[in-house]
């Protein structure tokens, strides 16, 4: 229809953000200005990377696009099962089952384990894939206060000594950067208690060798099943999986959605390949580890609040509309896209969420820095006053 490009948005395309243009792999144009982008989660910015991107297409020409049919049918190829043992070696785990998302991956693990347990207990504030997935346990569904190991062991002295529980997480929260205490959850559970860890966010950033919180937390892996999504830090797409062999059969056999899924298409599965060995290979976590250290310290030493922990996340919420729109012009100022965004888990008025990567310049990270000071030190004026 004529003149359809130029409508009026409607009251649904409000409630998306508003279109960016990507400038390079640290900018955006922003209503006809540059500015330095650290939103969104490509840790490394392997999304844009030449070698991600020419595996991309080689894997596009060489394979096609879709294989149009679950892996359970006619539909398996080689580069699935050549992706999955490329993971669980990086992860150092038994075996990795791929899905076609990381927010499918938590479902495919709790249809195969549906019966399991008498109890499932999962972090107040844990990303939407867990809390959906927790309905397929087939079991009551107790929720704990955030990351707080205390309540964990209350709600298990109610439940008994003969409860089978398991306990759903985030690994890292993106929203504030924080790290869930897995070994203390680990302690607080009985012997035969499982932890499923959605590590979305850490894994290939978090732990000597990318492994994510449990590494980082330096846990066994018994009685550990970890999720993973390739869109964060490995810049493509899909998810996976990391667990025993044993339980990787069950999912393969089980799992409705594993067995009624079509697959990640395979130049997607190809890109990924390249992307985990750029991780393995290049200094990408060292280097994104030195500017998350630069910028927090230096925002320590202005006295502006951040987690204690690794993460390469910095979260400001503003306490009022007005205080949003100076720390806005204020970004805008340093030349920093001042990304707004409300999501679950995150402050209900919405929050400014910064994601450090490796490949930021130190002139760029100096300017967030400097504004987001500049910001706190307006807030706590007032709050002085």
């Amino acid at each position: 229809m004529p003149g359809a490009l130029h409508r009026r948005p409607t009251r649904s395309t409000r409630l998306l953000a508003p279109p960016l243009q990507q400038v390079d792999r640290t900018r955006v144009r922003w209503h006809g200005r540059k500015f330095a982008y650290f939103a969104g989660c490509d840790y490394f910015r392997l999304a844009s990377h030449p070698a991600v991107l020419r595996a991309l297409r080689e894997g596009l020409e060489k394979f096609g696009l879709n294989v149009a049919a679950s892996r359970a049918t006619t539909g398996n190829h080689r580069l699935f099962a050549l992706l999955e043992q490329r993971l669980a070696a990086f992860f150092g785990v038994e075996d990795a089952v791929l899905v076609s998302s990381g927010y499918l991956s938590n479902q495919a693990v709790t249809q195969t384990l549906a019966g399991r347990f008498s109890h499932a207990l999962i972090d107040e504030r844990a990303h939407n894939s867990l809390v959906d997935a927790a309905q397929f346990l087939d079991c009551p569904i107790y929720r704990f206060k955030h990351r707080d190991a205390v309540d964990v062991a209350r709600i298990l002295a109610r439940l008994g000594q003969w409860a089978r529980p398991i306990l759903l997480t985030d690994g890292l929260f993106s929203h504030d950067g924080s790290v869930a205490p897995l070994k203390l959850y680990r302690h607080t559970l009985p012997t035969d208690g499982w932890l499923l860890v959605d590590d979305a966010h850490a894994a290939g950033i978090l732990g000597r060798m990318g492994r994510g919180t449990a590494e980082l937390e330096g846990i066994s892996r018994a009685r550990l099943i970890q999720t993973v999504a390739l869109s964060k830090a490995f810049g493509v797409y899909g998810g996976a999986v990391l667990t025993t062999r044993a339980l990787a059969r069950e999912i393969r056999a089980r799992s409705r959605l594993f067995n009624g899924n079509t697959p990640l298409p395979l130049p997607l599965a190809a890109a990924a390949l390249r992307a985990l060995s750029l991780v393995r290979t290049d200094p990408l976590i060292e280097r994104l580890a030195r500017k998350t250290a630069y910028v927090k310290s230096a925002l320590r030493a202005g006295g502006f609040p951040v987690t204690d922990s690794p993460a390469p996340i910095v979260a400001l919420a503003p306490p009022t509309r007005r205080d949003r729109q100076r720390c806005e012009r204020r970004l805008l100022h340093y030349g920093v896209f001042p990304s707004f965004i409300r999501y679950p888990g995150g402050p209900a008025k919405g929050y400014f969420r910064f994601a450090l990567s490796s490949e930021h310049s130190r002139a760029q990270l100096d300017a967030l820095v400097a504004a987001l000071l500049e910001s706190a030190k307006d807030f706590l004026t007032e709050s002085a006053g």
